[in-house]
């Protein structure tokens, strides 16, 4: 089978950015394998936002309604996170950080420092701003 001119797979940007994110996801868990990185950004968003109904922290770490609800039940059983019913509103589930929760992430921010730092260790500073600022506008 012949290649169509034009067109290879390792050249598009789909392809660069999956074969990218699997190597971040490797370091992570190399680096934080009690956690997955979505677990880890409820708890990083919950430190930074204080309580939230579970919606609203669903769309901060731009996750869907069910994948939120999964990660803030296995969370939950961990006893990094506290639910409640909203008292102003019985359909909304707020959610905060546990005081384990805060400890954990006390010990566990540096080294998603560190994660973040292996990912992008090939690049200068210029190039590393450069590809966050270019990340942002897609």
């Amino acid at each position: 089978m012949t290649e169509k001119p034009g067109y290879r797979l390792e050249d598009q940007v789909g392809f660069k950015l999956r074969l990218a994110n699997q190597r971040h996801l490797e370091i992570f868990a190399s680096e934080m394998p009690d956690l997955t990185p979505r677990q880890f950004a409820v708890l990083a968003k919950l430190r930074d936002e204080g309580t939230t109904s579970q919606n609203q922290l669903g769309r901060l770490v731009a996750m869907d309604a069910a994948t939120t609800k999964g990660v803030v039940e296995r969370l939950s059983r961990k006893g990094m996170i506290a639910t409640a019913p909203s008292p102003t509103d019985r359909r909304r589930i707020e959610i905060s950080l546990t005081d384990e929760g805060r400890a954990v992430l006390e010990h566990l921010v540096p080294i998603a420092a560190q994660i973040s730092e292996r990912t992008l260790r090939n690049l200068t500073p210029r190039e590393r701003a450069r590809l966050l600022d270019l990340l942002d506008k897609l």
